[in-house]
């Protein structure tokens, strides 16, 4: 999006809009934030309040004192005997008591003095208590701040799943009015902009009635929904319907066009891809399974893992929030003064990204980051612009397997009773460096140029140099990571990371607006070509990094105004993804239901091809949804044939992961080049494009930004899914 899209709006009501919808997303991403947080020190809280106020000598324990004691309602010293005479005089005038047989006076004596001692225990208790409390004035005091911390965090549970369908519902509305949901290609012409608009509205259309019918359907049954349950319903059908209204009114008044021409075939690719997924489960739920609340139903699902898809949503914001700082430029500036290789630059880059990609959760995530950045870099080290792009798609794929990425952690939630997260992460990093090694030779065998670096006499001095401006941000990281760990207790791991990470960002972009605002040189590729057409290279490489760069265009905000565009950006990439997600939920059930599962064969008789046929399902499945909503998928349906065929839980959902990365770097779908241009830019793809037609004649280099991904990942693909097989067999893999 662009840098004026927040302050130029098609008109005053956009502008509006967009100042409503950046506030609305920030008061809620900053809510999850500061819920989660409380869930951290609220636990803390507990802990120190044990240590402060409990007193092992007299049983006197924190958890006690939390409330205001209750006062005893029994009586301290009652009259016994009189107790026992009433109770037998009872006993005796009831009919069932005497068919049951009278309990004797000394039994009843003993059951009211039994009564009396737990009486008097309370008393003494409550007495304690009150003793204890006035003795320790400040405990008041504690508890009160305690227990409003443990309100804001149980407040956050119960009303989780509201604030994702508001933070949703917003960001969808802006998605649709910024036309930022992810299709196949951009609608620029007018028969796109057709297209584009009638396929959204039919698909809100669906998605509207099928809410409405599941309201219905509530009411009909007469069932009673608890808590905030009737709220989001509510919730989701408004949404659905001021989508469908949008896109009626654009439909009705189309944007114009940014080119001429055009034709059907090219304008059903710029439909978004949640669209076509709600047409197809919409029409097939409605009119061949009578199952009008089918969509609804599944948007349910979404709302069973609130936690992990507002985990999402931060991490998508983390990763908006790098894009105002310098820190990926700084940490280039200790790369640069060795002039590596674009092939070499290339991989330690990739290998370097892998880190905040496990943090962001998934590959597509840090693409929409740091594309852009990465593209860059890439070009600017003397690269080709296809070469740049492939780059830039594949720079998320070989995080996903490392510590601590959330997919996993989703993988470990669904399939507990098979793989735990720890057992994932320890064979991913295998994974993780075959993938690496396999993207440096095959990109050394296409290389241009095959090695080049710099002396370790020139090139060490200006890498130490560079160092010193890393160092605060790393001073940053390292502070708000040791108060997580000695102040709450609590390590910076997969569970954590969408908490501690934005405070640590905002710590960044914070730093980054109160250092002095001296402009970067533009650092010219030093590369060893001797071509006269260096220079016509270099001004039009310095016109793209100027547009991208981060801290070029980052450094005319202050920190407000950073943070402003951050959350501005994310609301785009929120409504885009998370909508797509719960579509894609929406086609794994559809596919449930249809029970086409079935039809695959439980026994494929030889183990071989059923790893090929897995691994090339898993394949196809990565080709045509989201990651998040294929592991729901995969994990309800095709594990378990998976398993029935000898294949371990492990090195299913390794070749499993793999094989989505390997999807979503290939056609139909390739999600990862759609989030690459995203972030990059459309006018910039084309001008890859037309760059490549003009100076190769090889298949390879004109269309290198597609294959280049695919022969990386296919053969990590089959690695992966044959190598533990083939080396049992040599006795080298027990």
């Amino acid at each position: 999006m662009q840098e004026n899209d927040l302050h130029t709006g098609a008109g005053t009501a956009t502008k509006v809009f967009n100042k409503f919808s950046t506030l609305a997303i920030f008061l809620l991403l900053v809510l999850t934030l500061i819920i989660g947080t409380g869930e951290m020190i609220h636990g803390q809280l507990l802990r120190i309040g044990e240590k402060l106020y409990g007193d092992p000598s007299t049983g006197m324990q924190y958890s006690f004192l939390r409330v205001e004691a209750a006062k005893p309602t029994c009586e301290r010293n009652p009259d016994i005997e009189t107790q026992v005479q009433q109770k037998m005089a009872a006993n005796a005038a009831d009919p069932d008591m005497a068919f049951f047989g009278l309990p004797s006076e000394d039994e009843v004596r003993a059951s009211f003095m039994d009564a009396q001692k737990d009486c008097a225990q309370k008393h003494e208790f409550y007495d304690n208590a009150n003793i204890y409390v006035e003795k320790h004035s400040s405990i008041k005091a504690y508890r009160a701040v305690e227990k409003s911390f443990f309100w804001l965090f149980s407040f956050g549970t119960e009303n989780r799943a509201l604030l994702l369908v508001i933070m949703v519902m917003i960001a969808a509305i802006s998605a649709t009015v910024h036309k930022h949901h992810i299709g196949l290609r951009p609608a620029v012409t007018r028969i796109d902009y057709r297209v584009h608009d009638t396929a959204m509205v039919i698909a809100n259309g669906l998605l509207t009635y099928s809410c409405i019918a599941y309201l219905q359907s509530i009411q009909k049954a007469g069932v009673a929904v608890v808590g905030s349950e009737m709220a989001i319903n509510y919730l989701w059908t408004a949404c659905f319907a001021i989508l469908t209204l949008l896109s009626l009114y654009k439909l009705i008044k189309p944007s114009a066009p940014r080119k001429e021409g055009g034709s059907f075939g090219l304008a059903l690719l710029s439909i978004p891809l949640y669209a076509v997924m709600a047409i197809d489960s919409g029409i097939a739920f409605i009119f061949f399974m009578d199952y009008s609340v089918g969509q609804a139903v599944y948007l349910g699902q979404l709302i069973s893992f609130s936690n992990i898809f507002l985990s999402l949503a931060l991490l998508i914001w983390v990763g908006m929030l790098l894009t105002q700082t310098r820190a990926m430029d700084l940490f280039m500036n200790i790369l640069r003064p060795w002039n590596f290789a674009p092939e070499t630059l290339t991989w330690l880059i990739l290998i370097a990204a892998a880190v905040p990609t496990a943090y962001t959760g998934a590959s597509g995530i840090f693409v929409v980051a740091a594309g852009a950045i990465i593209y860059k870099e890439v070009w600017n080290s003397g690269a080709r612009r296809q070469y740049a792009l492939a780059v830039s798609a594949m720079s998320g794929s070989l995080g996903v397997v490392l510590r601590p990425c959330l997919l996993v952690v989703i993988i470990a939630m669904l399939d507990s009773k098979h793989v735990t997260s720890d057992e994932l992460f320890s064979h991913g990093i295998y994974v993780f460096w075959m993938t690496a090694f396999l993207f440096l030779g095959i990109s050394l065998l296409f290389a241009e140029t095959k090695f080049r670096v710099n002396s370790p006499k020139v090139a060490i001095p200006g890498m130490i140099k560079a160092l010193g401006p890393v160092m605060p941000y790393v001073v940053i990281m390292a502070i708000i990571i040791c108060f997580y760990k000695y102040v709450l207790d609590t390590e910076l791991n997969e569970f954590t990371g969408p908490t501690i990470l934005p405070l640590i960002m905002l710590a960044m972009v914070f730093y980054d607006k109160l250092r002095d605002r001296k402009e970067l040189a533009f650092v010219a590729p030093t590369v060893n070509v001797e071509h006269e057409t260096l220079v016509a290279e270099h001004e039009k490489k310095s016109a793209f990094l100027r547009e991208h760069d981060a801290h070029s265009i980052g450094s005319k905000r202050n920190f407000t105004q950073a943070v402003n565009f951050a959350t501005f950006e994310t609301i785009g990439h929120i409504g885009a993804l998370i909508i797509l997600m719960a579509l894609s939920v929406s086609i794994g059930g559809l596919i449930e239901r249809a029970e086409i599962v079935h039809l695959l064969p439980t026994h494929l008789g030889s183990m071989y091809i059923s790893l090929i046929f897995i691994a090339l399902l898993l394949a196809f499945i990565g080709m045509t949804t989201d990651p998040f909503g294929a592991v729901i998928l995969v994990a309800a349906t095709v594990a378990p044939v998976a398993y029935q065929n000898g294949i371990h839980p492990i090195h299913f959902w390794m070749i499993c992961l793999v094989a989505f990365e390997f999807g979503y770097v290939a056609p139909p779908v390739a999600l990862n080049h759609l989030l690459t241009r995203l972030s990059v830019g459309d006018e910039e793809v084309m001008a890859a494009d037309a760059e490549a037609k003009a100076k190769y004649t090889s298949f390879y280099y004109r269309y290198e930004r597609w294959i280049l991904p695919i022969i990386v990942m296919f053969p990590a693909l089959m690695i992966t899914t044959f190598a533990p097989y083939i080396f049992k067999m040599f006795g080298w893999y027990h």
